[in-house]
């Protein structure tokens, strides 16, 4: 049941996106709409995902995001939430990230499934993901919340896509039967020290329980994950702020590893 008006939808979602692109913090809108509800939150992401295609943009894949139960507690948040991939958020492997058009980022160490067969909820479990997938991926998310101090809710950063901003995929691809992907080892390094180690299992204890999530999560709004989708599956490790100069990598156990910096 939507408590905000379809006017109220689109001008906060041109509120969240101009703020995106001109990388300013905001207030977290619920300070704003307290009465605003969850279907409120996805409409307003929805509707920035409408604006992004009228402006020319593809979307190129989903993200979860809020997945381990570090990020919920580090968030203070109580389930997990999905938002889209625009195809400028994309960086290539090796890539410079441009600090200046971001607010305040984070990298997080993530899976990525491409899938071959289309996933439609609800109901779907983690056999269903690992029967459609075609393979897996190493990436990299940048997140970056555009509410002030990072600090935010959960209906709130729903609005705000979840925080997507920019991701690096790359390294080697593998099908799902040749990965243990419970307990597949990243360590993430910045600047040459490592800072963030962990396992897939930190995803909602297994990275493909991820994926379900999404599908049922589309479910709702009558929507499906079609084939040859690209869906990052959350953070493994927790998320690390960096800074211009700063280069990272991360290395994944048995998909290589992959990196970048930002200028």
């Amino acid at each position: 049941m939507s408590t905000l008006t379809a006017a109220q939808i689109e001008a906060l979602a041109e509120h969240l996106e101009n703020a995106e692109l001109q990388a300013y913090e905001v207030t977290k809108i619920t300070d704003d709409y307290p009465n605003m509800d969850y279907q409120d939150a996805f409409d307003i992401q929805w509707a920035i995902r409408r604006r992004k295609e009228a402006h020319g943009h593809k979307i190129v894949g989903m993200k979860m995001g809020l997945t381990s139960w570090a990020k919920m507690s580090q968030m203070g948040v109580e389930h997990p939430c999905y938002g889209f991939l625009a195809d400028y958020f994309s960086v290539p492997e090796g890539g410079d990230i441009r600090h200046s058009e971001l607010i305040h980022p984070k990298i997080e160490a993530e899976l990525a499934f491409v899938t071959r067969a289309d996933l439609q909820g609800s109901g779907c479990h983690i056999g269903d993901v690992l029967a459609a997938t075609d393979f897996v991926m190493p990436a990299i998310e940048v997140i970056d919340s555009r509410y002030k101090d990072f600090k935010f809710d959960l209906k709130s950063v729903i609005a705000d896509n979840s925080s997507s901003s920019r991701f690096i995929t790359g390294g080697c691809i593998k099908p799902v039967a040749a990965l243990d992907l419970k307990n597949l080892g990243v360590v993430m390094e910045i600047n040459g020290q490592v800072v963030q180690t962990g396992a897939g299992a930190a995803v909602l204890g297994h990275p493909a329980a991820s994926v379900a999530m999404l599908v049922n999560m589309l479910a709702e709004r009558g929507e499906y994950l079609p084939a040859g989708s690209f869906v990052m599956i959350g953070a493994i490790t927790a998320a690390v702020a960096v800074a211009p100069g700063d280069s990272f990598n991360v290395r994944f156990q048995d998909l290589g590893s992959i990196g970048g910096r930002f200028v």
